[in-house]
């Protein structure tokens, strides 16, 4: 049962709040000012927080900003509630990190839609999700496909790449955020020695060069198409104002973005010392995990060996040999050129 907590000095309003909301099967918590709602909602953790603006003693501003410093509330959903209707208070709100504002009076529907709304924004702001771009990917895709992300993808253009096709380049700055929308894209640099080294690989589903937006700075990589591919270009000023429009979707991504280098790092280290074994069967399970999303065993592999021994950082030809151990080991086969993990456990167990 979800936690709810109502802060109100009117007892006529707290009460019929509360009301409505035990009836709609949530648990419900009180409090009749700023400082004692600030009191229950780090003892309660309640899972969505609704608040008059004007009190004695603390008003809900006060609230608000008590509530997002702390690291255990900083993403509780806040509704503020206000017979004040002008302009600059709502946007003082919101700039503050407020969720949803409602003015009085308000019906039954209208409380409980809100409350629906953003407790469902709030389990998607709240999983767990992997550092670095890893857990970005996620966050992302889930505000996407959960209508949270302003971002309305059929009123782009798309564009017909070919494959081979360079989709940026390194050194450039970011003008667009790509939506692939059918085929696949590497992204790779070039080493000190002239040697490709792959960064990433993307398939459809997959926003592109978002994190070179986020932190304002020029592609480290080139973006080129590994199989003919149906992109949308999404402007950088469309995005930032989807993301910036909601401080807390906002803070969430820094948070994630700033684990991104040590999360690069540590495939760097991998590749540097990992065994040889040890660093295809990662490569691999990540190419699988990234190709086939929802199933991890729906279809073989399409990648070129030369493509995958650039994401592993080896020779093709020493690549080819430890396929081929693998292949003997009953770990993968090889169907028509394309690779089919058929134990994903004990290629895992590889990995340790």
């Amino acid at each position: 049962m979800k936690k709810l907590l109502i802060i109100d000095d009117h007892d006529d309003i707290r009460e019929n709040v509360a009301e409505i909301l035990t009836l709609a099967n949530y648990q419900v918590y009180t409090a009749e000012n700023g400082n004692k709602g600030v009191e229950k909602a780090l003892k309660e953790k309640p899972d969505l927080i609704i608040c008059d603006i004007t009190m004695p003693e603390m008003d809900g501003y006060g609230v608000l900003e008590q509530l997002r410093k702390n690291d255990e509330t900083a993403f509780t959903p806040f509704i503020f509630l206000s017979a004040r209707t002008e302009k600059s208070d709502l946007r003082k709100g919101m700039n503050m990190g407020a969720d949803d504002y409602l003015t009085k009076p308000f019906d039954d529907t209208e409380l409980l839609t809100a409350v629906e709304a953003r407790l469902k924004k709030y389990d998607v702001l709240r999983t767990r999700y992997a550092p670095g771009e890893k857990g970005s990917d996620e966050l992302l895709k889930n505000l996407y496909n959960s209508g949270f992300l302003d971002i309305t993808l059929n009123k782009y253009d798309v564009e017909i790449l070919p494959k081979k096709q360079t989709l940026y380049k390194e050194g450039k700055r970011p003008r667009y955020l790509y939506y692939l929308q059918k085929g696949k894209i590497k992204t790779y640099r070039i080493n000190e020695d002239g040697k490709e080294y792959i960064t990433n690989l993307y398939t459809s589903g997959d926003f592109i060069g978002y994190l070179y937006i986020l932190e304002d700075k020029m592609y480290e990589e080139t973006a080129e198409i590994l199989e003919d591919a149906e992109i949308l270009q999404i402007p950088v000023g469309d995005f930032l104002a989807a993301i910036y429009n909601d401080i807390n979707v906002a803070a969430r991504f820094i948070k994630l973005i700033t684990q991104n280098v040590q999360d690069k790092e540590h495939r760097l280290m991998n590749l540097a010392y990992g065994s040889l074994r040890k660093r295809v069967a990662i490569a691999l399970l990540d190419i699988n995990t990234k190709f086939n999303k929802e199933n991890a065993n729906a279809t073989p592999i399409k990648i070129a060996r030369e493509d995958i021994a650039q994401y592993v950082g080896t020779a093709t030809e020493s690549l080819i040999r430890t396929l081929s151990d693998f292949k003997s080991e009953k770990l993968i086969e090889i169907i028509e050129g394309k690779i089919k993990i058929i134990n994903i456990e004990k290629l895992s167990n590889l990995v340790y």
